[in-house]
């Protein structure tokens, strides 16, 4: 049984070691992300990460773990921006206001799937045009849902929130053990 991380993020990388969990193999899944028309934040962070699982090329003893974080304001869903101009629109947006940050995750072991979603409420501060400029400057929001990663500079920006720290980043440690253990992952081994 080999354990396979769909995703590129080393964050879920860090996370998983936290767990003491060390990928077999890294094999990030290439599917189509674009929201399908009228499609909620929820449903939407659920649906990517059970195409993710499924993506993966595995055998049938494998189990493959993938997650899909979104980032959520209202009905709004904010992906990880194209550029610049799109990442300092989403700060925009979400300066002074909660959002939601939605992180499903996903295993499956042959045809067998378990997935959880983690909702987590995040509150960002209204930046400045100096916070803002430097933020961009530093690239940090590239390739992150919403254009900001907690465990970064953006961290600073980021007053209060509710929920799972570890989902906001992009893996929610304990409802991972939980869906790993289920799927017969020894998650607690002895060495």
């Amino acid at each position: 049984m080999r354990l396979i991380l769909g995703s590129a993020s080393p964050r879920r990388k860090e996370l998983l070691a936290q767990l003491g969990i060390a990928p077999d193999l890294i094999s990030p899944p290439d599917i189509d992300e674009e929201p399908k028309k009228g499609e909620l934040p929820r449903p939407y962070a659920a649906r990517l990460a059970r195409e993710k699982a499924f993506a993966v090329a595995s055998e049938p003893d494998d189990i493959v773990l993938c997650a899909d974080t979104t980032v959520a304001l209202g009905r709004r869903i904010l992906g990880k921006p194209r550029d610049v101009t799109e990442a300092a629109s989403f700060l925009t947006l979400l300066g002074g206001r909660r959002h939601e940050v939605v992180t499903a995750i996903a295993v499956r072991r042959g045809e067998r799937l378990w997935t959880r979603e983690s909702v987590s409420f995040v509150k960002m501060k209204r930046l400045s045009d100096a916070e803002l400029n430097c933020y961009l400057a530093s690239n940090d929001w590239q390739g992150k849902a919403g254009g900001y990663g907690i465990q970064g500079a953006a961290g600073a920006f980021l007053p209060w929130i509710s929920g799972s720290y570890s989902g906001i980043m992009g893996l929610p440690v304990a409802e991972t053990a939980a869906l790993l253990t289920a799927a017969g992952f020894p998650v607690w081994r002895q060495e």
